[in-house]
């Protein structure tokens, strides 16, 4: 995943306000080299969501663990894209309305057979999932499922083409995109999912302001959804895919 700060300029404060967001999950936010800036529907849509409260805000890399560490600690207002769990619910301001939903889907070699597999189809096997990123809190504390970690998407994957693990977790379009860009299409498939969760731009619990921006983000998040902006910021997204 990859994460992107942002730099947010309010009324309340002399100096700017820095958000983190994650660099490393194209198409949702990745780093464009070239212009130092992440690309993707959710630095858009966070764009959108501060300009209707009328917030000039610029953007930083940063690896997610670490963005959700300095929001955690203060050291930024917020990090994005996080999902909401038992672990860290009460670390963070959450806005209500989540940003976006995607699949936290599951993942195996063409050659396995069974197909709509759930959580409780990985229970007795080997499953690879992405260091620093959230998952489910019931996945997590399964004693019956044998996880192995790796630093990327990109790193699952090559553990599964290994035969390293018999399934790995990612979301559906972040994987789909993985797949495609390392000619395993058709070697690897969708073969079940985990859940579908939202994503959100968590807010510090210890920034002196970031109890008030989680309110302010709800309210642009809203504007934005009843004014047709998040409806065109969608479109485009899919259109650039290919989805539309």
């Amino acid at each position: 995943m990859l994460i992107c700060l942002l730099v947010a300029a309010s009324p309340l404060a002399a100096e700017p306000l820095v958000i983190g967001a994650e660099d490393d999950w194209a198409p949702y936010c990745a780093l464009d080299k070239q212009s130092g800036q992440p690309l993707g529907l959710a630095p858009e849509l966070v764009k959108a969501v501060f300009a209707t409260e009328k917030l000039e805000i610029a953007f930083r890399p940063l690896p997610f663990a670490r963005c959700m560490h300095d929001a955690k600690s203060g050291k930024v207002v917020g990090c994005f894209n996080a999902t909401i769990t038992e672990e860290n619910r009460n670390q963070y301001y959450w806005h209500k309305t989540p940003m976006f939903e995607e699949d936290l889907a599951i993942f195996a070699l063409a050659s396995e057979p069974n197909r709509d597999l759930q959580l409780s189809s990985l229970e007795g096997r080997k499953v690879g999932i992405t260091l620093g990123y959230t998952y489910p809190t019931d996945f997590m504390d399964n004693t019956k499922i044998t996880r192995f970690e790796a630093k990327s998407d990109a790193q699952i994957l090559e553990m599964l083409v290994r035969g390293r693990v018999d399934y790995i977790l990612m979301n559906g379009m972040p994987g789909y995109l993985q797949i495609q860009q390392r000619q395993l299409t058709g070697k690897v498939i969708k073969v079940g999912k985990i859940s579908t969760d939202g994503f959100w731009l968590a807010f510090s619990r210890t920034h002196p302001q970031g109890k008030a921006m989680s309110k302010q983000f709800e309210e642009g998040l809203l504007k934005i959804k009843n004014n047709g902006t998040y409806e065109l910021l969608i479109r485009d997204f899919e259109a650039k895919l290919g989805l539309r």
